[in-house]
């Protein structure tokens, strides 16, 4: 295994070239051609105006979806973001109308439907199988509720259903193919459908992308929110590690997991990690109060038009950049409408160690995914362990493992305990390099108050055979860290959609967002997929 490589496909670097020249620009535009959809692009706000004017109830925004859903994803272009539809959801949304009726709105996503990854408990008719058929044939729905999805049942939203993703958060094995799992198929991107959605919250970037739902839910370990948010032309906040809790989510590593909002604006990711964030006594990482909430809990309040005047700006250099002349022309040009609002911005920010601790990052990836993955196991009732998993995908080898195989399985039962000192010393390296040696130097030297860099390079063509195509992103300085990271759209390539990470300090998610709501409403750079068939290749 290469030493530097990514959480979404675990697998060696590979090149690109030629790929693209196999797919002649006549082909380029064609196109599925899908109905027009009134709450195409919608917003949050939107949908809460058409519910106060009576244009619309949470029960007819719900069947809309619904049928849009029916009508692209399981046919037509068949992207395969959504594993499952909630058969309650308009059951739901009808109580949820009744208290809007009687004078009772809980908040902002009171009616709204969401979708959340198939790695979040939800007790209820639907299943949590990380798109495993382990856990979909060997067991029924969970006991109950995650920790955010009781939450977003708290303010009034309406869980859809569960979103498709990369099998196993894509932790099983080498050369996988982000978006692929057993129970779902494969996500197709629906900007370009032969192109991936990344992963491995695949499922909810290539949903909401298409307007399956107001907003959703993704899961990160190191790059799992940003990744598909960039490859979807979606705003993704990955947060600090425990402001959002991960009770009740199928893990891969406590030191890393996270959930997190992926929405197409701004504004509405805000809205979203408002209702999820907060604190879990169920949750060691939680904080015992809300360090980084800000007043009422509400980040909404992060949204101002000027958020960049005066702001210190750095970018990322070195391995950060380079590995997509596409990515850095698009993150360049959006670092000049960031300058042009008035941010100082300091060049080639050096981030020291960066790509020094991926073998350990590995390592602990590895021993926490077995004691992880067999409490929760535990906790659930199960009596499947990781070594009944390895069993039942030797088992059902043409069915689960038809591209890829289970090396991360089987090296990960190979470990010991959290107490062994090979587990204690990577988990120390990686701690030490990733904050006080490395991200925490350039803050404290330019007194900065967020890094910038191309979250990834435009989203490969998707190969069953070879498994992924990832040449490069910038999610690991924020991930082993656990300091927080959002990634919004700064344009296309080939119609291909790019993104920007914006990476923070600990507990400074308000001020990311302040930042990157500046730069969205200056630059609007988001436009909705068109489903073609494959990347335009008439112009860059």
């Amino acid at each position: 295994m290469n030493s530097k490589f990514s959480r979404r496909s675990f697998v060696q670097h590979s090149s690109l070239a030629g790929l693209a020249a196999l797919v002649s620009p006549a082909k380029a535009l064609e196109r599925f051609e899908v109905q027009a959809f009134e709450l195409e692009e919608a917003t949050i706000a939107s949908m809460q105006e058409a519910m106060r004017s009576g244009k619309h109830t949470s029960k007819s925004l719900c069947q809309a979806y619904l049928r849009r859903i029916d009508a692209v994803d399981r046919r037509g272009p068949t992207l395969r973001s959504v594993i499952e539809t909630n058969p309650e959801a308009i059951a739901i949304a009808e109580g949820l109308d009744r208290e809007r009726t009687a004078g009772r709105v809980r908040g902002p996503m009171h009616g709204i439907p969401v979708l959340i990854k198939d790695n979040i408990a939800t007790g209820d008719r639907m299943l949590t199988t990380a798109g495993s058929l382990a856990l979909a044939d060997g067991g029924g729905p969970a006991p109950h509720d995650a920790f955010i999805s009781n939450r977003l049942r708290e303010v009034g939203a309406v869980i859809l259903g569960k979103t498709n993703l990369s099998e196993w958060a894509n932790f099983r094995g080498r050369r996988s193919i982000s978006g692929w799992s057993a129970r779902g198929g494969l996500v197709k991107n629906p900007y370009a459908l032969d192109r991936n959605a990344c992963g491995s919250s695949s499922g909810t970037g290539a949903a909401i992308a298409a307007s399956f739902a107001a907003a959703g839910i993704g899961t990160e370990t190191d790059g799992s929110i940003v990744c598909p948010s960039s490859a979807n032309s979606l705003v993704g906040i990955k947060p600090t590690l425990g402001l959002v809790s991960r009770s009740g989510i199928i893990p891969i590593a406590h030191s890393q997991d996270t959930a997190g909002p992926m929405a197409r604006t701004v504004t509405d990711a805000a809205i979203l990690l408002s209702a999820i964030a907060g604190p879990d006594p169920n949750d060691p990482s939680s904080p015992p109060g809300p360090l980084s909430v800000p007043e009422r809990g509400d980040y909404t309040q992060a949204l101002v038009p000027n958020g960049l005047h005066g702001a210190r700006i750095g970018v990322a250099g070195g391995s950060f950049r380079g590995y997509s002349r596409h990515a850095d022309r698009l993150v360049s040009a959006a670092i000049d409408v960031m300058k042009a609002q008035g941010a100082e911005i300091i060049d080639d920010v050096e981030i020291p160690h960066a790509n020094d601790y991926d073998d350990a990052e590995y390592e602990v990836l590895l021993y926490e995914f077995k004691a992880d993955l067999n409490a929760y196991l535990t906790g659930i009732g199960s009596r499947m362990r990781l070594k009944d998993l390895i069993e039942f995908n030797e088992q059902n080898k043409s069915r689960e493992m038809p591209y890829f195989g289970q090396e991360h399985f089987e090296r990960a039962e190979a470990k010991g305990p959290l107490t062994d000192d090979a587990y204690i010393e990577a988990l120390a390296r990686c701690r030490r390099l990733s904050r006080v040696e490395g991200i925490d130097v350039p803050f404290a030297k330019h007194r900065l108050d967020a890094i910038v860099a191309p979250t990834g390079g435009p989203p490969w063509p998707t190969d069953l055979v070879n498994g992924d195509h990832f040449l490069g992103g910038s999610s690991s300085a924020a991930a082993v860290s656990g300091y927080p990271n959002i990634t919004v759209p700064v344009g296309y390539a080939f119609g291909l959609p790019v993104g920007m990470s914006l990476i923070g300090k600990p507990w400074t998610e308000a001020t990311l967002i302040k930042l990157a709501y500046g730069y969205e409403q200056a630059a609007k750079p988001r436009r909705a997929p068109r489903f073609l068939a494959t990347a335009d290749l008439r112009g860059g």
